[in-house]
């Protein structure tokens, strides 16, 4: 499709009019001929009253550098008086009005080279850098508790596997020393510390679980989660009543452990600082998302307050977990009503993996 003359120019003048870019027309002294109304609405008053007036190079009053391949922001060369270097695309740096330094996505280029008419167009790169900043922060939260969970995995194989064996090999050793021929007091001592032994390798074996349940990485959600329910229920004396509708259904990695901790924390919340023996979690897959819910029936709290009970870190833990996987953690909560967190993941083909 051909269009005449008169339609493109037509065009054309609409696009100058009605585009969000700023458009700047230069002649060959460095004055600006022309610009549109969102060049105008980017420029202080005194820059722009001094460019109406014909001041050459009244734009350098705006003008903050460019990037080039030496220096972020730089004069050296610059695109209004070595307009024959390429200045096809390249970042720049403005003072704006109101907003302050702004940086810009550049296009500086000669189209009359007859009459040295040269065009300046700038894109606002606010939006971009914002969405850049927040895709480097995504990706350095992840690798740091990616880097958290690989370390504790590590910590908890080397604590099961190392040191609560040879734990146990002590207990051993000491058990046959009770049917050797010893005194009574020799053998009382050695009963107590056997006692000793018996209870810091509980404890070695609590923390290894805390650290990294192995059940997580080889059975998947729902094992880790019966087991670390039996645990609180023994310890605690809370009830956990669970529900898991997903058929032992594996998911990716940083998925299961997501889900693990933002309950892990929502059920101790509960059991701390709740007040119930009585704690409900479900765990299902619906409209394509993982959901978790835990809920209690418990104190509640003021969810806005600027007072939170322990270390005021978990909820923001959990919702910072919960954005790493694009999921939204969500939670209701009135004093003296209870609480439910509530947890949904979308879910990719990808996510599921067979079972083991």
């Amino acid at each position: 499709m051909q269009l005449g003359s008169f339609q493109l120019t037509d065009l054309l003048m609409k696009m100058y009019d009605n585009s969000a870019e700023a458009i700047f027309f230069f002649n060959s002294e460095g004055q600006v001929i022309a610009m549109n109304e969102s060049a105008k609405l980017i420029l202080d008053s005194d820059v722009l009253s001094r460019m109406v007036e014909g001041e050459t190079n009244a734009f350098c009053m705006s003008c903050q550098g460019y990037t080039n391949e030496q220096d972020l922001i730089t004069c050296k060369s610059c695109y209004l008086v070595s307009p024959k270097n390429d200045f096809s695309s390249f970042q720049v740096y403005l003072n704006t009005r109101g907003k302050g330094i702004m940086p810009y996505t550049a296009s500086f280029q000669t189209i009359d080279e007859e009459n040295g008419i040269r065009v300046f167009m700038l894109r606002d790169l606010t939006k971009q850098f914002k969405t850049q900043v927040e895709l480097n922060e995504k990706t350095m939260t992840q690798s740091v508790i990616k880097a958290q969970e690989d370390e504790r995995k590590r910590i908890s194989r080397e604590l099961h596997d190392s040191v609560a064996q040879e734990m146990l090999s002590t207990l051993v050793d000491l058990r046959v020393l009770k049917y050797m021929d010893i005194n009574e007091e020799v053998l009382k001592k050695i009963q107590q510390t056997e006692g000793s032994l018996m209870r810091l390798l509980e404890d070695i074996r609590f923390l290894s679980v805390e650290l990294r349940p192995a059940t997580l990485d080889d059975l998947g959600l729902e094992a880790a989660f019966r087991t670390h329910f039996k645990w609180i229920e023994k310890n605690y004396g809370a009830v956990i009543e669970f529900t898991a509708e997903l058929q032992a259904k594996r998911y990716e990695d940083e998925l299961e452990t997501v889900v693990y901790r933002v309950c892990q924390e929502a059920v101790f919340n509960a059991v701390k600082y709740a007040g119930v023996d009585v704690i409900t979690v479900r765990l299902f897959e619906e409209s394509g998302q993982l959901n978790l819910s835990v809920s209690d029936n418990g104190a509640g709290f003021e969810l806005n307050s600027r007072t939170a009970s322990g270390t005021g870190l978990g909820l923001y833990g959990m919702r910072e977990r919960a954005e790493l996987v694009d999921g939204q953690l969500s939670i209701q909560t009135e004093v003296g009503r209870g609480t439910t967190v509530y947890l949904k993941i979308p879910l990719k083909t990808t996510v599921v993996k067979e079972g083991e």
